[in-house]
């Protein structure tokens, strides 16, 4: 348990819904292993508070993360974004530099590239994937997995302008925009990443019926849960690899704490805070 003083640096993960994270577990406990004077909390933020609340925190000598719906619009806030901001058009991670300025990073682009080069054992290289979602999330997935040498992505999103902004953005000649379900049935993928906010409530339809296409070789859920999500478990019983996304909020929390902290993340206190946390709401369900 961090102790709280008055020298403690602030962080906190700003977004709408807030109450489901995993990421004030996890920078407690990196914070607790790397014996840094921290504390992490999680704030439900509207879009109107949020320019206060990065500045405020930033200024104050600590930082944090953004979350849905409010990525694109941090990116905006920043005294100056780095390239990886620039290049996707939102930003997870802010701080200060002793200046005064505030900086920020999309560290999803590198939680992404280590999540699923860990869960393909090798990476996605001349990898064909279907992407749905064309949103901060789905923007720095497409980043990591073009610079990591897939084949071709196509983008399944509900607004085809919004898709084809982001393939105008990023993506090059590798990317296309499906414009309907009817366009990928019958079709191969070896990678299909849900990048969507499809699974964070319980009652939320799967974002992809996986019959549709001809062949799925794995899934990539962005979303996480406790217990896995709805699409991982769906993807499971077909007989797919699935996975969800905590790896890749540990690999991105772990960015993050690289940025805030100049020194390398503990990643086994991390992974562990969040085997404690699904061990004990296990516990809870067999009471």
């Amino acid at each position: 348990m961090n102790r709280i003083s008055s020298t403690s640096r602030v962080f906190a993960l700003l977004g709408d819904p807030v109450e489901h994270s995993l990421s004030p577990e996890i920078q407690n406990a990196a914070m607790a292993a790397a014996r840094v004077d921290g504390v992490y909390v999680a704030v439900e933020t509207m879009e109107e508070d949020l320019a206060g609340l990065m500045r405020g925190l930033a200024r104050g000598g600590g930082g944090g993360n953004v979350t849905l719906p409010h990525k694109e619009k941090a990116a905006s806030l920043l005294d100056r974004p780095n390239s990886t901001v620039r290049r996707t058009g939102a930003c997870n991670t802010f701080w200060a530099e002793p200046d005064g300025t505030v900086v920020g990073d999309n560290t999803d682009v590198e939680g992404c590239r280590r999540a699923v080069a860990r869960f393909l054992q090798g990476g996605p290289g001349g990898a064909r994937v279907l992407m749905l979602g064309a949103g901060g999330a789905a923007r720095a997935a497409l980043v990591a997995l073009l610079d990591d040498g897939v084949d071709e992505v196509r983008i399944l999103n509900r607004s085809i302008e919004r898709a084809r902004a982001v393939s105008r953005r990023i993506g090059g000649e590798r990317v296309r925009v499906v414009a309907s379900l009817a366009d990928i049935a019958g079709e191969e993928f070896d990678l299909v990443v849900n990048a969507t906010r499809l699974g964070l409530e319980d009652d939320d339809p799967l974002p992809l019926d996986l019959e549709l296409p001809g062949r799925v070789g794995a899934v990539f859920d962005l979303v996480y849960g406790e217990d896995g999500t709805p699409f991982v478990r769906a993807a499971q019983a077909r007989g797919i690899r699935a996975t969800d996304g905590i790896e890749m909020l540990i690999h991105q929390g772990a960015a993050a704490f690289e940025r805030w902290w100049g020194r390398e993340a503990p990643l086994e206190a991390m992974r562990e805070a969040f085997r404690t946390r699904r061990a004990a709401l296990a516990g809870e369900v067999g009471r």
